[in-house]
């Protein structure tokens, strides 16, 4: 018909068919790629910020393969890492060294944590997330447990009971009105020691990059008091 209109808002042409719409499924794939590209050093800090803030708000597949031209082809799965993801880890361990999941790491559907004084990290930072929820059973005594975040990972503590446990919770912050990448369920009990979710530190070069604008001056003492 005259004056059809497609997705993008341009005139379609006679027998062009229209933009197919992307999911959050289709963003979150794209939003992995970037920021596996980020932590391998093809992308800057603002040049992330910026492909991020326009995958989570992009309507079409033609938008967010944009995103991604100038990138080696990877798969943002578990292929990206050639491990398969499993339903349910455990791990058990008393009185021994560091637990330690960091790195591209492949985040399970349910991971369960029977520790006695053995520390505890779970470093989200580059992990690959092929769903959007991760329950940890915790069944935890001694230590710190710590969850470093990354923009778009959310921790809920809520069904966790502390016993003689300080808690810090520092959230990183997420674009509004986006969904989340991986939402964290802490559920059991966690006797003495620490909890800590806080997001990744930045590095010299990120602190540069995103240095906050210098202040104002400030405006110079008025006179008039002393007419």
């Amino acid at each position: 018909m005259p004056g059809e209109m497609s997705p993008t808002g341009k005139p379609a042409g006679p027998g062009s068919p229209p933009e197919l719409r992307a999911s959050h499924a289709d963003r979150d794939r794209v939003v992995d790629v970037l920021r596996i590209a980020a932590g391998d050093g093809l992308l800057t800090a603002d040049e992330l910020d910026e492909r991020l803030e326009a995958a989570l708000s992009a309507r079409t597949l033609s938008e967010l393969a944009g995103l991604t031209t100038d990138l080696p082809p990877i798969s943002a799965g578990a292929d990206a890492v050639g491990v398969e993801v499993k339903d349910v880890v455990r791990i058990e361990q008393v009185h021994s060294g560091a637990i330690e999941r960091v790195g591209r790491w492949v985040v399970p559907r349910r991971l369960e944590l029977a520790v006695t004084y053995c520390k505890v990290t779970l470093d989200f930072t580059d992990a690959v997330i092929t769903h959007d929820t991760l329950r940890i059973d915790v069944a935890m005594t001694g230590k710190a447990l710590t969850l470093i975040t990354r923009p778009g990972v959310v921790v809920d503590t809520d069904g966790l009971l502390l016993v003689h446990t300080k808690a810090k919770y520092r959230q990183e912050p997420t674009s509004s009105g986006s969904p989340p990448t991986l939402r964290v369920e802490l559920v059991g009990a966690k006797a003495h020691g620490r909890v800590v979710v806080r997001p990744a530190r930045r590095t010299l070069a990120q602190w540069l990059l995103r240095r906050p604008a210098s202040r104002a001056a400030a405006p110079p003492h008025s006179q008039d008091r002393h007419s």
